[in-house]
């Protein structure tokens, strides 16, 4: 037991504790927000009765989906980094957590709050790659579990664990494809940077599935590669200082 937590320790700091932390609290406030009001966000509020009642139900919905969706993707990064040898560690961004908070106000989210930052001067094309690729093949899997259990638990399609499935499956397949989109720094452009081919069989893949269980999403895609080009333009010069 003293050997396992002589490890943990030698993983995470208090600091990137204390960071993951926010970060997911930010997030899962910011979901919750925008599934209680809708888009338009502060300016949808009809009665505060109701919006109390549905900001409850969504926080817990949040927690759990939020929480297993955004720390596990981070935490693969860093586990798959310090396997190869390289200092890692979330960090969240002051900017970032006070954009993600100010747009779900508005009823829509651009979620910044950090990211896993890697320090390393040996790594290959292949090791960076396999380092991007684990965030959204997490994701990927956490998304096959979710509709997994959407298919077994059909009757109960409109009760709290449907809500809480479908969110988990729509959340995980949206993040997935986000984060492979080929714009720098997302995962996607280091993966393509090394292997074209397995590139396209994972975005193939997760593009198909993301379109039969999401119709609407190539409007969700134009939207995400607005936002994934302003996460572009202030990663380390503004977001990240």
């Amino acid at each position: 037991m003293k050997v396992k937590l002589h490890r943990i320790k030698e993983r995470f700091t208090k600091q990137e504790i204390i960071d993951i932390l926010i970060a997911d609290i930010i997030l899962i406030f910011a979901f919750a927000f925008i599934l209680s009001t809708g888009f338009g966000g502060i300016f949808s509020i009809s009665t505060t009765k109701d919006f109390f009642h549905n900001f409850i139900v969504y926080l817990s919905i949040s927690s759990i989906v939020v929480t297993l969706s955004f720390i596990l993707h981070e935490l693969m990064h860093k586990f798959a980094a310090q396997h190869y040898g390289a200092i890692a560690g979330f960090r969240t961004s002051i900017n970032g957590l006070t954009i993600t908070l100010l747009t779900s106000l508005f009823g829509f989210l651009i979620g910044i709050p950090g990211a896993t930052m890697i320090y390393a001067h040996n790594f290959n094309k292949e090791q960076e790659a396999i380092v991007s690729l684990v965030g959204p093949l997490t994701n990927f899997v956490i998304f096959g579990v979710f509709l997994l259990l959407k298919f077994i638990i059909a009757p109960l399609s409109t009760s709290y664990l449907g809500q809480l499935i479908y969110l988990g499956f729509f959340i995980n397949i949206l993040l997935a494809l986000y984060n492979m989109l080929p714009i720098f720094p997302l995962d996607g452009s280091k993966i393509l940077a090394w292997n074209k081919e397995v590139y396209i069989f994972m975005m193939a893949v997760i593009f198909v599935l993301a379109w039969l269980v999401i119709p609407s999403i190539l409007y969700i895609i134009a939207f995400m590669v607005v936002i994934a080009l302003i996460f572009s333009l202030f990663y380390r010069h503004i977001l990240f200082q």
